[in-house]
């Protein structure tokens, strides 16, 4: 009898992951944050492989180093606000609704964008965002964009 080994660690790829990081690194520049990285660092390690335009910071509860990449300890609900100066981009993937609504409360004071690649369907509505559902590739996910600005995609 054959037996496969499978060695995760919790470091699972993400079903469309270069497409995702591909749609950020093509649409976005400067400052780029990931809220709530976990284990599943695959976007940002293309982000960070094929995109130098690209200034990533990586953040979760703790502070660690997940495949190379520095991750900071930040709680998205009581947010360091040196990681997020200057962001033009807030990204996370499969957020639960509470984490997606902080995400929205700080991109409205910094002047960012979220995109959130959902679990299922938990999407939330951000006061002041309007959300538009993409597909790039093999990746889907939701855009927010403050209401003035979603109609230039």
């Amino acid at each position: 009898m054959n037996f496969i080994v499978f060695q995760n660690q919790g470091m699972a790829d993400l079903r469309g992951a270069r497409d995702l990081a591909d749609y950020i690194g093509q649409n976005y520049s400067g400052r780029v944050v990931e809220v709530g990285a976990g284990y599943i660092v695959s976007v940002a390690l293309h982000l960070r492989s094929f995109f130098p335009n690209i200034d990533l910071i990586i953040t979760d509860r703790e502070k660690r180093s997940v495949q190379g990449l520095e991750v900071e300890e930040d709680d998205i609900f009581y947010p360091r606000p040196e990681l997020y100066q200057g962001a033009s981009l807030l990204y996370s993937l499969r957020p639960p609704l509470e984490m997606q609504l902080a995400m929205g409360e700080l991109a409205a004071r910094i002047g960012a964008e979220v995109l959130v690649r959902p679990l299922g369907d938990e999407v939330a509505k951000l006061p002041g965002f309007q959300r538009k559902l993409l597909n790039a590739g093999a990746a889907r996910f939701y855009l927010f964009r403050p209401d003035r600005k979603l109609a230039e995609i």
